[in-house]
């Protein structure tokens, strides 16, 4: 059987790592800050990204790293070719909630084009990694165990089903952030049942097979969809802009922000 590559598991040991600190942080009685651009940021973030950035450094140090955190305090690096992007806490406020649906993202970025991503949902012990072109996986893995204990399992994004093959049509929307453009685009196809989830996490239920459609209008940055998006490509799947065109990563110009976008199999 086909295993995730030593490029997926060295991400994976890094999110593992960061996934630690950010946990022993969930459990104690931890404090919130409002950022200047009104969201949320805890100690777990600081720290995790921390974490992220030094291993990052030892494993590929010649590579630029985009990361949350960084940007907020002013160190934007230039995109290049390839860089990573970083988001050490993505779904800050299901973290604050104590819900469980927040990740640790790392992507890896090619010419613009998400090439590897690892997702790591430290709490509910879900993790992912996915390559394009080579595969996705899912492993059950808490931060009390090493890396090489995790049994990876194959994941693949399902197509849509048509006329009564496969049931209904199953979306998945922001826990946090839904709005009524994004009913609208579900309702207009077909979907019959809609999964609440926060983070990254929604593109990993699509990529693992358990939602068909996540459709996105609200504001996202390249550092919260670049690590589930690379799932979602490893796992056969899709991420298009509204005019169907790829959604691209390095977008100085827009300050690194996404465009409207879904994530369906493709």
């Amino acid at each position: 059987m086909q295993n995730p590559t030593k490029q997926m598991l060295d991400l994976a040991q890094i999110v593992l790592e960061a996934g630690v600190v950010i946990m022993e942080i969930y459990e104690s009685d931890f404090e919130t800050i409002i950022k200047n651009d009104e969201t949320p940021v805890t100690k777990a973030d600081m720290e995790a990204e921390t974490v992220i950035l030094a291993r990052l450094k030892q494993l590929d140090g010649e590579t630029p790293v985009i990361a949350e955190e960084a940007v907020a305090g002013g160190k934007i690096p230039k995109a290049a070719p390839r860089f990573y992007l970083v988001d050490p806490v993505d779904g800050t406020k299901e973290f604050i909630n104590r819900n469980g649906e927040f990740t640790v993202n790392i992507g890896l970025i090619e010419n613009g084009v998400p090439v590897c991503g690892v997702v790591f949902a430290p709490a509910i012990k879900r993790m992912f990694v996915g390559a394009k072109g080579y595969g996705a996986f899912e492993a059950c893995l808490t931060v009390e165990q090493r890396l090489d204990e995790a049994t990876w399992q194959p994941i693949k994004a399902l197509h849509v089903p048509t006329g009564d093959v496969g049931g209904g049509v199953v979306g998945v929307a922001s826990r946090s952030h839904r709005d009524e453009q994004t009913e609208k685009w579900l309702a207009e196809r077909g979907v019959e049942k809609i999964v609440s989830a926060g983070s990254s996490l929604k593109f990993c239920l699509v990529a693992a097979g358990e939602a068909h459609l996540y459709p996105r209008f609200g504001r996202t940055m390249e550092w919260d969809t670049a690590a589930g998006h690379g799932v979602v490509l490893g796992a056969g799947g899709q991420v298009v802009t509204e005019n169907g065109e790829p959604l691209l990563y390095g977008k100085e110009h827009r300050g690194f922000d996404n465009p409207a976008f879904f994530a369906s199999a493709s």
